[in-house]
């Protein structure tokens, strides 16, 4: 076989490796990836970075210095390869049902990772335990909770494990006001309604009893 077949090959695995994401560019890829494998530049960046999902994370926490458990969950996100595209604001509501615990503090952030989904929630379980989170009641105070809001538009149910997008995401004013910060032309992949009326759809009271920080 000539070299140039081999390179070609080559070309063709690397290309199919990266699968339906390069499916609607145009022919000059292959190309492309090509010249890359020719000159001993193409590099596992070039495959990855196709490959990475778009994914939407709510952080939050309502225990001890909730500003710093927020930011030190930002810092153990990126230590396991995720990626930050976009950071919302901080956002202040009353804890949720029972408004006596003390209130939450939020941020939305938009990331990019190749982390399957389960293995992205066990990622996100590990820091929450990391940061000193106990097993406790439902909706009993945190020190953190980050929660997989939309992972790449994907629609999934695994029974009492990862419902996507998140199962009550909709009704949240801590989650729905700092996306909208972020991504104005969000859409429920499963409701397939948008941003704005959601956030329209929701309470006066969950409206106007956030804060941002």
């Amino acid at each position: 076989m000539k070299n140039q077949d081999i390179l070609e090959n080559q070309a063709k695995i690397v290309f199919l490796a990266i699968g339906s994401n390069l499916g609607n560019r145009k022919n000059n890829t292959i190309k492309e990836l090509l010249k890359k494998i020719e000159t001993g530049t193409v590099k596992n960046q070039d495959i990855s970075e196709d490959l990475a999902k778009t994914v939407y994370l709510a952080v939050g926490s309502n225990l001890g210095a909730r500003k710093e458990n927020i930011e030190k969950a930002k810092f153990f996100l990126k230590q396991n390869n995720i990626n930050f595209l976009s950071v919302s604001n901080y956002y202040e509501t009353p804890s949720w049902p029972n408004p006596k615990y003390p209130k939450y503090l939020n941020i939305l952030l938009k990331v990019k990772c190749n982390h399957s989904p389960l293995k992205l929630l066990n990622i996100c379980k590990e820091i929450e335990v990391n940061l000193g989170r106990k097993k406790s009641k439902k909706n009993s105070p945190r020190i953190c909770d980050i929660d997989i809001i939309d992972y790449n538009g994907m629609k999934l149910n695994i029974k009492s494990k990862l419902n996507l997008p998140h199962a009550r995401m909709h009704k949240r004013n801590f989650v729905l006001i700092p996306l909208f910060e972020i991504e104005r032309n969000w859409k429920h992949p499963s409701k397939k309604l948008d941003i704005k009326t959601l956030i329209s759809s929701l309470p006066m009271d969950d409206i106007t009893s956030i804060k941002q920080i």
